[in-house]
């Protein structure tokens, strides 16, 4: 079989040099090239590709908050230059990866053992991409305990993919099973959970104010008195969210109120 493979690196010559070696191997087929994250985003989209060749350090999304901005990430093989206690990370839970700088022999290993569990998969009816994601998410797990925060998040804009900056979020809203971002005037759907969310935004700066909302504590401008025993907190645009009681005591550990 044939391993459709996209490249996504925003360095002009290591996709050139990588397009040269994976033309050297006759099971891979180059279905397209992105040179930022946002891109990559919308061309893993609409492209479905095997496999994605996905450079961690990029500017806008990182490689990582590319994965996050999925939600059916296909198969990768993450290519890096991190040192070495995040390659064990990437070892640890079985995700292979191409150490800058590496040689052709090394990628056509990689992509041999990327093809092989593609085959499995199929032969087992199940998702390649549902193994990865299972493996993946114990890393995600690792880098927020560590303290690895969100500081950009992907939404889509009509048919475009627009990158948010953490700071620029007001809160975070979760109507009918649909969660929006709600940034300045706008407001953006995103396809995570509120729960997910609210494990990859830095606690001291994100606080969840109701079992539906999370709140940027920055943006916080009014708490205002309700419902028996609960309140309301106006933000910076003049949008109102429930502060449920429970989080009501919280907030005021936190703030001093």
């Amino acid at each position: 079989m044939l391993v459709r493979i996209l490249i996504v690196d925003d360095e002009p010559p290591a996709r050139d040099r990588l397009r040269r070696m994976l033309a050297e191997i006759d099971t891979a087929e180059i279905v397209g090239e992105a040179e930022d994250g946002a891109q990559a985003v919308e061309m893993i989209e609409d492209l479905s590709p095997d496999l994605v060749l996905l450079d961690i350090q990029m500017p806008g999304l990182d490689g990582l908050e590319v994965i996050e901005a999925l939600k059916d990430p296909p198969l990768v093989i993450f290519v890096t230059a991190y040192d070495e206690y995040a390659i064990r990370a990437f070892e640890i839970n079985a995700l292979d990866y191409l150490l800058k700088p590496f040689s052709r022999e090394r990628l056509k290993k990689t992509i041999c053992r990327a093809r092989e569990e593609l085959e499995e998969e199929r032969k087992l009816e199940a998702s390649p991409a549902e193994g990865f994601a299972r493996r993946l998410a114990p890393l995600m797990e690792t880098l927020a305990s560590q303290g690895r925060y969100l500081t950009r998040l992907a939404v889509r804009a009509g048919e475009r993919i627009r990158v948010l900056e953490v700071a620029e979020i007001e809160w975070i809203g979760a109507e009918r099973e649909r969660v929006f971002v709600h940034a300045g005037d706008e407001s953006y759907r995103v396809r995570r959970t509120l729960a997910q969310l609210e494990s990859r935004l830095d606690p001291s700066r994100f606080f969840r104010a109701h079992r539906a909302t999370i709140v940027n504590l920055s943006r916080v401008r009014e708490i205002i008195p309700w419902f028996k025993g609960s309140h309301k907190l106006r933000l910076t645009t003049g949008a109102e969210v429930e502060l449920s009681r429970a989080q009501a005591r919280a907030l005021r550990r936190i703030l001093g109120w």
